[in-house]
């Protein structure tokens, strides 16, 4: 049942409650069906398209609700849709929450669907994850003070790791002078990743090279519209990532790295990463949820989080079929994802 306040009775005080009106009043069964579905939490997951990263982040979001003692199916309920990376089908989920009076609050995961929930979405509170800019996706006022019904966590590669993977790159190939980039022309997270990985490119004397797509099926062909790089950067590209497995192959064809933003994407394929746990970051959107169900805080109020964790991961199997080395600076410390 939708609280436009945002809160919800602890669940022993509704217990009790119920059963007082059952002896007062002598319930029948379809008053006392009604009265134990108060006691359920409803979230609704828009999730903008599978794959490890995001996947693992929703995984995480429902952690949370486990570890603080709510049951799936019995003390929660999660209605999972998934956009598979089309943009007006986000839209559609965002609109069938937005008319559901059982949603309790909504978890957006990306941000097309962020932005999906947060046009038509305003009666609950909506949470989103794995969203690189809140404030440039026009989601929150400001990360301090996000101003309406809308919060969540930011995956934004800070900037320790960013500098970590160009370095990692420039172990892996010394000589490297160009670094291929493809990415969702209709990304905003991705633009302002291309921006950040650009400036700490020119530090390590790197180029950047771009090339735009608009779905998956287009992935390929701009990876190949690069022409001659030396290496290949994947940032947290839903569409990218989503077909990720056509990008290593050109980069197998080309034997040339490729190092990814993230974990998830080593997983699919890529080389190697000094990046966000997206899991963590989904457990961390999910303590979050469940303080503003308690009445603990308000999304209007409740800053945005970053990322607080970061892993070392590389595939060696990747290496073997990119004929690259590993440094053993990964190696040492890393979670090799091959084995």
């Amino acid at each position: 049942m939708r609280q436009t306040s945002f809160s919800r009775r602890a669940l022993a005080v509704v217990g009790l409650t119920a059963a007082a009106a059952l002896t007062l009043s002598g319930c029948s069964s379809t008053d006392k069906g009604s009265e134990a579905n108060a006691d359920v939490v409803t979230v609704g997951i828009s999730q903008f398209v599978q794959h490890p990263a995001l996947d693992s982040a929703t995984a995480g979001f429902k952690e949370a609700f486990k570890e603080a003692g709510y049951v799936e199916g019995e003390t929660v309920i999660f209605d999972e849709q998934n956009a598979q990376a089309e943009v007006p089908t986000a839209g559609t989920i965002a609109e069938s929450f937005a008319g559901n009076k059982d949603i309790d609050l909504v978890l957006a995961v990306a941000t097309p669907s962020a932005q999906a929930a947060a046009n038509s979405i305003t009666e609950v509170p909506v949470l989103f994850t794995a969203v690189t800019d809140g404030v440039e996706a026009q989601l929150v006022a400001s990360n301090d003070a996000p101003g309406a019904n809308v919060t969540g966590t930011s995956d934004a590669v800070p900037e320790e790791a960013l500098e970590q993977q160009f370095q990692l790159l420039k172990e892996i190939s010394p000589d490297a002078k160009t670094v291929g980039i493809v990415y969702a022309s209709g990304e905003v997270n991705s633009e302002v990743q291309v921006k950040n990985a650009t400036e700490v490119a020119k530090k390590h004397g790197l180029e950047i090279k771009t090339s735009t797509v608009t779905s998956i099926a287009d992935v390929p062909s701009a990876a190949e519209a690069l022409g001659k790089v030396d290496a290949f950067y994947v940032p947290t590209d839903n569409v990218v990532v989503a077909g990720i497995a056509s990008l290593v192959k050109v980069a197998e064809t080309n034997k040339v790295p490729v190092i990814a933003a993230e974990a998830g994407t080593v997983e699919g394929g890529a080389l190697a990463t000094i990046g966000i746990d997206y899991f963590a970051l989904g457990k961390q959107t999910g303590e979050m949820a469940v303080k503003i169900l308690k009445g603990e805080a308000d999304p209007a109020t409740m800053p945005v989080e970053f990322a607080d964790t970061l892993a070392s991961t590389y595939n060696s199997a990747a290496a073997k079929a990119m004929g690259v080395e590993l440094p053993a600076s990964i190696t040492a410390d890393g979670t090799d994802v091959a084995k």
